[in-house]
């Protein structure tokens, strides 16, 4: 079982910048992708970015170049640097790992970016 804790959100004003992490404890392996997701109010989660234990990452188009990835494997944590934030980046950001065909969730961090 894997128990995954979110912290960093909030609100920010557009322009700005957060820096979001999440903690996973339990049985992590190499296998393991980690990544964020995220959903706005009347919109269906969409991916933020994810990284494998080896630093490979993917990113969602509409954070490309401005949103960056890590992780830290000896303290099962991954990060989620978000910066010139939009307006349009508002929503609650999830958590997320990935075994194979098992997915493991957060419960969500809010993140508000105000014009």
């Amino acid at each position: 079982q894997v128990h995954l804790v979110e912290s960093g959100g909030g609100w920010v004003q557009a322009g700005g910048s957060l820096r979001l992490s999440c903690a996973a404890s339990g049985s992590i392996t190499s296998v393991d992708v980690m990544g964020w997701y995220r959903q706005a109010p009347g919109k269906q989660r969409e991916l933020v970015a994810h990284i494998s234990s080896g630093g490979s990452t993917n990113y969602g188009d509409s954070v490309k170049g401005r949103f960056t990835i890590s992780r830290d494997n000896a303290k099962n944590t991954v990060y989620l640097q978000m910066n010139s934030l939009k307006p349009e980046d508002t929503g609650v950001y999830y958590c997320n790992l990935a075994r194979r065909i098992v997915a493991y969730w957060g419960q969500g961090t809010q993140v508000t970016v105000s014009s």
